[in-house]
């Protein structure tokens, strides 16, 4: 508290003149500070029989030499939030407590908090199959100088990712998510999702939208021209609508002008030239064909977003999820190993989940590395 005591004009004393208002200036600082803490066991010999007795040490101090969980978490923090390269971090740590860790035990860390999340990540799991409708997605990830994807899965608060060498339908029976599911799945239309009928289905918009602004580029039809026109129309209807969905009168509105664009698509569209004589396989669409055929066949999950207030219009959700981990790839260009890279997935989910609850990043590694989950 600064006090004022005289007039800075005439001098006079006001030690009891009343206060009239504050006003306050702040200023935030970091205080780096490295807390050593010894731990002394006495060692006696009975005099009876001889015996040398040791005291017993705390339970989280098994070696002559232990790093406290938040030094563990800072270091964590820079390596799977910050994305910050192994060596890089030795030298941050260094320059924090003056002593250099190995990358070996740097990777130690991480797989200790891996371990430590495996009850978290089961009932994520669990929560997440639960929940109405499911953002997924996945992209590619090199691990063993070979090509793996991470499936991500996202809805709500939760954020769960998982790595596996396959992409299509090996790796979703294996992860066991949607097999189990029986919400709507919100994706980019890709034919292993699809192939799970006793699932909904949501079709991203965004990514729909960008294939209909090239095909009116190229190709300059009006049906694409106008069906881009009619999902930005809804989907902006939708968004400030407070039940986030059309009335059954306006969806069947919505239905009758889809359908008539498709049918004047029909028409527009040049027809395929027949199969020549001899030739084996089909003949090549082109990607407007591709495009219209999609929109005919998946009509009600284009459209799901406006009749379920729970389905997004886009798959955004999912693809930020996993934005991140290109830039990772990035910076460490390759794992080393599946099971670095498998943590990397498990940890980076249970951040993430973190961080849409509002939680700090450095508290939440502490709490996990403690038990307190």
């Amino acid at each position: 508290m600064s006090e004022v005591r005289y007039c800075s004009d005439c001098g006079e004393d006001l030690t009891s003149a009343p206060c009239l208002s504050h006003e306050r200036r702040t200023r935030i600082d970091i205080q780096f500070e490295k807390v050593v803490e010894h731990v002394d066991a006495e060692v006696k010999a009975c005099p009876t029989c001889t015996h040398t007795v040791k005291g017993e040490f705390p339970a989280d101090m098994a070696g002559p030499l232990q790093y406290g969980n938040g030094l563990k978490a800072y270091a964590i923090n820079l390596l799977v939030c910050q994305m910050i390269a192994l060596n890089r971090v030795q030298k941050a740590v260094k320059a924090m407590i003056g002593q250099v860790i190995s990358e070996a035990t740097l990777l130690k860390f991480v797989l200790r908090l891996h371990e430590a999340l495996a009850d978290w990540e089961q009932s994520a799991l669990e929560e997440l199959l639960q929940n109405p409708s499911l953002n997924v997605d996945e992209t590619s990830l090199r691990v063993e100088q070979k090509n793996h994807w991470i499936h991500v899965y996202a809805s709500g608060d939760i954020t769960l990712k998982f790595l596996h060498r396959s992409r299509g339908k090996e790796a979703i029976e294996h992860i066991d998510i949607i097999p189990r599911y029986g919400g709507v799945i919100i994706h980019d239309c890709w034919a292993s999702y699809l192939s799970y009928i006793h699932c909904g289905h949501g079709l991203c918009g965004s990514h729909l939208l960008r294939e209909l602004t090239f095909i009116v580029d190229a190709n300059g039809y009006e049906w694409a021209n106008d069906m881009k026109r009619l999902l930005q129309a809804t989907c902006k209807t939708v968004s400030v609508r407070k039940r986030k969905k059309l009335i059954k009168k306006e969806y069947a509105v919505l239905q009758q002008q889809y359908r008539e664009i498709i049918a004047r698509g029909e028409q527009e569209l040049p027809e395929i030239p027949a199969k020549p004589k001899g030739q084996r396989g089909k003949m090549a669409k082109t990607d407007a064909h591709n495009l219209w055929e999609r929109l005919k066949n998946y009509e009600m999950a284009v459209l799901l977003f406006a009749k379920e207030s729970h389905v997004s219009f886009t798959n955004n959700r999912a693809e930020r999820d996993l934005r991140m981990s290109k830039v990772k790839q990035k910076v460490s260009g390759c794992f080393r190993a599946a099971h670095y890279a498998q943590a990397y997935c498990r940890i980076s989910s249970y951040l993430q989940t973190m961080a849409n609850k509002g939680h700090n990043p450095l508290i939440a590694i502490q709490m996990a590395l403690s038990g307190r989950i």
